[in-house]
């Protein structure tokens, strides 16, 4: 079977970015998930209320996740699921720290507290596929790298359960943290299907100079179809300084 999914750095609302700020994006970032059709839509960024607002436009729609300090505080890393075609079995959030049960905790040099959210999602016709969406550290390289493992340890890819990673890994194609996944038998949408996508992250100016910082990454068992990076503007405006990234995969 196929599934589409997104990833998408929703940008944290910021008053100060004026007419780029989340109130004027709301529509915009409700338009893009739709344009894309995804099924799971794996957002970064998003706070509790913007999540609501989000959510209030897409019905199809429900989601999970947890705030990075805790239950509904801080940032979120939360998975949008259409509630029609898919059913979470299990969920969680651990944090990316030597104490992940505990959220809010820094290690590693980490400029704040991250996290990864995972949902185990069944389709009507009994299949299920793990989901985990994170947001690596922007500051330290270590925390980047030890995150990356802890998520690997998580996902157990040696079980030979399908299972999709997506998020803002804040690096590049060549850097240590995205070798470290294509090591260990994870596969990226752009390696595996020779796109050069160029940027992902804009700053709200557009343009394709530079190198992706935002993956959707694949078990083995799952062959990537497509892939497209969304570089539009809805209504006028980028849904975010990040473009989304929309893959379509066969598991």
């Amino acid at each position: 079977m196929e599934l589409s999914i997104m990833s998408f750095n929703l940008r944290i609302h910021v008053a100060e970015d004026g007419e780029n700020a989340w109130p004027n994006r709301i529509e915009a970032a409700a338009e893009a998930i739709k344009a894309s059709g995804a099924a799971v839509v794996c957002t970064q960024e998003g706070s509790l209320p913007m999540l609501q607002s989000l959510n209030a436009l897409l019905p199809e729609y429900e989601w999970i996740g947890e705030g990075r300090l805790g239950g509904e505080e801080g940032e979120f890393c939360a998975i949008f699921f259409q509630k029609e075609r898919l059913k979470p079995v299990e969920s969680g959030t651990f944090g990316l720290s030597e104490r992940p049960e505990q959220l809010g905790f820094k290690s590693w040099n980490t400029d704040c507290p991250r996290i990864c959210t995972w949902v185990r999602l069944r389709q009507m016709d009994g299949q299920e596929y793990l989901i985990l969406n994170t947001h690596l550290d922007h500051i330290s390289e270590e925390a980047r790298i030890k995150g990356a493992l802890l998520i690997l340890d998580k996902m157990n890819i040696t079980s030979g359960a399908s299972a999709i990673l997506t998020g803002d890994f804040n690096c590049e194609p060549e850097t240590k943290t995205i070798q470290t996944l294509n090591q260990a038998g994870l596969r990226h949408t752009y390696t595996d299907l020779d796109v050069y996508p160029g940027c992902t992250y804009h700053g709200f100016i557009g343009g394709e100079e530079g190198e992706p910082i935002d993956y959707i990454f694949v078990t083995p068992n799952i062959r990537i179809m497509s892939v497209n990076v969304d570089k539009g503007k809805y209504g006028g405006k980028y849904p975010s300084d990040h473009y989304p990234i929309t893959a379509t995969l066969q598991i």
